[in-house]
């Protein structure tokens, strides 16, 4: 089958002796803690059920929306971000998908985020922090069959990079709708070039479309300098109407 998606044209516990005085044995038990962090993961990971047509990578859904025009923090960040769920097989995909509201059809500041099941959509994540995005700013009503574009040729393995690609993001705004695709390292010129290739093939955009390569580093540092510059803004704003400052136009 060549195509994955052909398929669906049919229908704690032990103890360890230690000295407790020595910080040695107590720091040794720190790689063994992890160790088990990550076998509970593993545990937890989804597999395709009997008879399904498996993915090469388990992907999970995630849903983030805040309020516009507020600088967000890397912790708020994360507490707003919604999991969805995880699916490992074609079939699963679609029951997740099919149930979902389109991009077009989502109000206000929202997003849907699919990456790799243990990669977080976040630019800190080990898995994306030497990387960066391909951004596609979209005209209203373009979104939802963009996205599915997308994220069928990720599943897929259209974009033929291994193991580069993260995940997929659609960002409803109120002026514009924005796409992404996440890869693991923005030095990689080679692999961003191809991801954008086949990003412009698989849909379908017209030669002058404009397309944005970002590295993650680069969007950190931009969101660090707006907080820095937005708390700034606040406190000068406290400290005139306390009379500490003349009231001036100028920052």
């Amino acid at each position: 089958m060549n195509n994955k998606f052909d398929a669906l044209k049919d229908d704690d516990s032990g103890d360890h002796e230690q000295d407790q005085g020595s910080p040695k044995d107590s720091e040794k038990e720190k790689p063994e803690e992890e160790e088990k962090e990550q076998i509970i993961i593993k545990k937890k990971m989804v597999v395709p059920g009997p008879g399904e047509h498996p993915l090469q990578y388990n992907y999970t859904f995630w849903y983030s929306r805040r309020t516009p025009g507020r600088p967000a923090s890397t912790q708020s960040y994360e507490q707003n971000i919604k999991q969805i769920g995880s699916f490992a097989s074609v079939e699963q995909f679609w029951r997740f998908y099919s149930h979902m509201i389109r991009p077009g059809d989502l109000t206000g500041h929202s997003d849907f985020h699919l990456f790799k099941e243990g990669i977080k959509p976040m630019w800190e994540d080990d898995a994306n922090k030497m990387g960066g995005k391909w951004i596609i700013r979209l005209r209203k009503g373009l979104a939802s069959r963009c996205w599915e574009n997308l994220i069928l040729a990720m599943l897929g393995e259209q974009f033929m990079v291994g193991e580069e690609i993260c995940g997929a993001v659609v960002s409803v705004r109120f002026q514009e709708d924005i796409i992404s695709i996440w890869n693991k390292t923005a030095s990689d010129q080679g692999t961003t070039a191809r991801i954008r290739d086949t990003l412009r093939r698989v849909l379908n955009l017209p030669p002058n479309t404009i397309m944005e390569y970002k590295t993650h580093t680069d969007s950190i540092n931009y969101c660090s300098c707006k907080i820095i510059v937005s708390r700034a803004a606040k406190q000068r704003t406290a400290d005139q109407s306390m009379g500490r400052l003349p009231w001036s136009g100028e920052c």
